[in-house]
């Protein structure tokens, strides 16, 4: 986002093209614009990768490879390549597989050391610091079923459908947490793991996993739940990084999960918005 309002009255003009293009897959590039005070202002840039698939084995089926021609058509697809390689390293480094580096485990232990109280000797007497909300304290949920009339063209529920849901469930928990309007910065990758039947129950849990300055990191986590065997199936996770003009307490994380959390969320932030 390169601005926080977009005027309701001002026309708006959207652009995009095919920037990159792997084997099956291709990264199409979106840019928003406003029109104000006859002059375009740039709103917001998208990403968006698609895979394409075979309509008849459903398996992965080749794209045709664009050709970038100028100068900017080369940059850009240069920048999707580092995308693809950023997606790489993001699943090699991700905290499911890998530990947290040396900074970063020096990083909590700092955090833990800061939570312990310091009239006793020990590790389980832990209190809250001044300011500050345990990361378990901002959780905030909601249940959505899933009707026709939000499907696609394949009769699964639409992506678009189920982003909404997560943001706006984002923003209200950023809005409780810093008890005023928040301000959408950037939103991160979002990985669309399975989809999402019609008739499903959507559970959406939503929590701040990380601040810093004015800047709060929002994840939000997607599961369907079977009714009949009450199996759950993550969907997506959302991350999300608001901003709010009002001062706001600092999160801060009370057990091992959620310090992974909290590191997952400062690693989302520093991609998004940097360090």
């Amino acid at each position: 986002m390169h601005e926080q309002f977009i005027h309701p009255d001002c026309d708006i003009r959207m652009t995009g093209n095919v920037t990159w293009t792997g084997k099956t897959s291709m990264e199409v590039t979106m840019q928003l614009e406003q029109l104000r005070m006859e002059k375009w202002h740039q709103m917001l840039d998208a990403c968006f990768v698609m895979v394409a698939r075979d309509p008849i084995n459903k398996g992965s089926a080749f794209v045709h490879p664009v050709v970038p021609e100028t100068e900017e058509d080369k940059a850009l697809f240069q920048l999707g390549e580092s995308h693809k390689k950023q997606r790489k390293d993001q699943t090699l480094e991700s905290l499911f597989r890998q530990p947290p580096t040396a900074e970063e485990r020096q990083y909590i232990h700092d955090i833990f050391l800061s939570t312990l109280n310091s009239k006793s000797v020990s590790f389980r007497d832990r209190v809250k610091p001044d300011n500050t909300l345990w990361l378990e304290e901002t959780i905030l949920k909601n249940v959505i079923i899933c009707h026709p009339e939000n499907r696609n063209l394949y009769s699964k529920m639409f992506g678009g459908f189920l982003m909404r849901q997560a943001f706006e469930l984002g923003w209200s928990n950023a809005c409780l947490y810093c008890k005023s309007r928040p301000f959408i910065e950037a939103v991160d990758d979002i990985m669309f793991r399975g989809p999402v039947e019609v008739g499903s129950l959507l559970f959406m849990s939503s929590e701040v996993v990380y601040t810093k300055d004015q800047y709060l990191q929002v994840r939000v986590h997607a599961e369907v739940v079977d009714p009949k065997t009450g199996e759950h199936e993550t969907t997506n996770i959302f991350h999300f990084t608001f901003s709010s003009p009002q001062p706001f307490p600092k999160v801060m994380p009370r057990t091992y999960a959620e310090s992974m959390l909290y590191l997952s969320g400062k690693r989302h932030f520093e991609s998004a918005v940097g360090k």
